[in-house]
């Protein structure tokens, strides 16, 4: 997040990080990603490691216990180099609560790497190297911690209430009123998609692990090595979850084949193209009818918000 958590008092960052064998002398806040708040930890003698602070409000703590707990066994038991998985604290769990309830701390080793960002287009070079990557993913067993993702959108009875009441104003913030417009303007545009979404997801698949969000803001570049990171939404499901990220034309889809068995069902890539798209708009709404004021993470998920829906009416 480029914003800072109000309510949250960094501090508490120093006595947790102990638990991890770890004497911060310096703690610097890292605006990246959208989610999740990020610091740079500094230690005597140079070394540094990443600190992912996550709002537990928006997946819960059970829920990300499982995924950080998946991805540490994938790097340490299953041996995939590419998994960047959460370090252990000293009682051998992956994730601290920090304040009793609300935020909860993983610790990660830092890489020095290039990162991406969501809309970059990659190279089919680049492409080839995640499909690869997700191959081998896809057919490593899942461990037990591993969670079921459904197909379910996860933010779909707060966008259908939004659509059933138009005229309850929305008193968030200074985005709430031209937000709930916008939704208004577009009610018909998602109800069909909805429609649309609903009937993609009929027909069932053989489920895999999957990483839930390969994209190139996920994707670390250090010299040949490439990482992916974000582990929080692994979890079985069918390997189009992960594809219609990647993917772009026949030869990715020969490819992930050739390597997997496994042909590529387009419907179902459709499916969570789709799924995507409408999880934004149910998320974006339910920030903008929720208090918030006029900062640079608001205005990020104005612009998305609009972005995303002109791309559901074509």
């Amino acid at each position: 997040m480029r914003d800072r958590p109000d309510d949250f008092d960094e501090e508490l960052l120093r006595p947790a990080l102990r638990d991890w064998g770890i004497e911060a002398a310096t703690l610097d806040y890292a605006p990246v990603g959208f989610g999740d708040f990020h610091w740079i930890a500094g230690g005597h003698g140079g070394r540094r490691w990443f600190v992912t602070v996550a709002d537990v409000r928006r997946q819960t703590y059970d829920g990300l216990r499982l995924a950080m707990e998946t991805a540490a066994v994938l790097r340490e038991e299953a041996g995939l180099e590419f998994v960047l998985a959460p370090l252990r604290a000293a009682d051998g769990t992956p994730l601290r609560r920090l304040d009793g309830h609300r935020y909860a701390m993983s610790v990660f080793p830092y890489e020095e790497a290039t990162g991406g960002d969501f809309g970059d287009e990659l190279s089919p070079d680049e492409r080839g190297h995640v499909i690869d990557l997700l191959a081998e993913l896809h057919a490593t067993p899942p461990p037990p911690s591993t969670p079921d993702r459904p197909v379910a959108l996860t933010g779909r009875a707060g966008l259908e209430q939004a659509l059933g009441d138009t005229t309850l104003p929305w008193l968030g913030g200074p985005y709430s009123e031209p937000a709930q417009d916008l939704i208004v303007q577009h009610a018909g545009t998602l109800r069909s998609r909805l429609a649309e979404f609903d009937r993609l997801a009929r027909e069932p698949g053989d489920p895999v692990l999957t990483h839930g969000e390969p994209h190139p803001g996920n994707l670390l570049r250090a010299g040949e090595r490439r990482l992916l990171i974000d582990w929080d939404t692994v979890g079985t499901a069918v390997p189009e979850r992960d594809l219609w990220l990647v993917a772009r034309d026949e030869e990715d889809f020969a490819r992930y084949t050739k390597a997997t068995g496994r042909a590529v069902d387009r419907d179902r890539l459709a499916l969570y193209r789709l799924r995507w798209a409408l999880d934004d708009v149910a998320e974006y709404v339910q920030w903008f009818r929720s208090p918030h004021g006029r900062t640079a993470d608001a205005e990020l998920s104005w612009d998305s918000l609009t972005g995303t829906l002109e791309e559901l009416a074509r």
